[in-house]
């Protein structure tokens, strides 16, 4: 079977291909200035990148990981979701605190979706 890696970096690919599946490696925001729901709704633009540049779209979304800071910051990371979020097609979802990588970040989303 064929796995197409996307966006290939030294330690990751930013998206994987294989047997009709998508997986999105972890994605944070490019601009770590902003706050938790600008962070998220900068995540959630590149996640729409990387599905369309896959051949999928955020209406395939089969589960998605949620990583966030600080978890009392819930609701304004669930503002810029809910924004974006194809009501039709929720996904299934988990959302932790966690620590991440770089101390600026404070979101950090990962998913898997369908192809098509």
């Amino acid at each position: 079977m064929t796995i197409t890696r996307l966006q290939q970096e030294a330690r990751l690919s930013g998206a994987v291909i294989h047997n009709g599946l998508v997986y999105l490696a972890g994605q944070v925001a490019d601009d770590s200035s902003l706050d938790v729901e600008g962070q998220t709704a900068d995540i959630l633009r590149q996640i729409d990148a990387l599905l369309a540049e896959a051949g999928s779209q955020k209406s395939r979304l089969i589960s998605a990981q949620i990583f966030i800071t600080d978890i009392t910051r819930i609701a304004e990371m669930n503002r810029a979701w809910d924004a974006w979020l194809d009501p039709a097609a929720k996904p299934a979802r988990a959302t932790v605190e966690a620590r991440l990588a770089d101390p600026a970040w404070k979101v950090e989303i990962t998913a898997i979706a369908a192809l098509g």
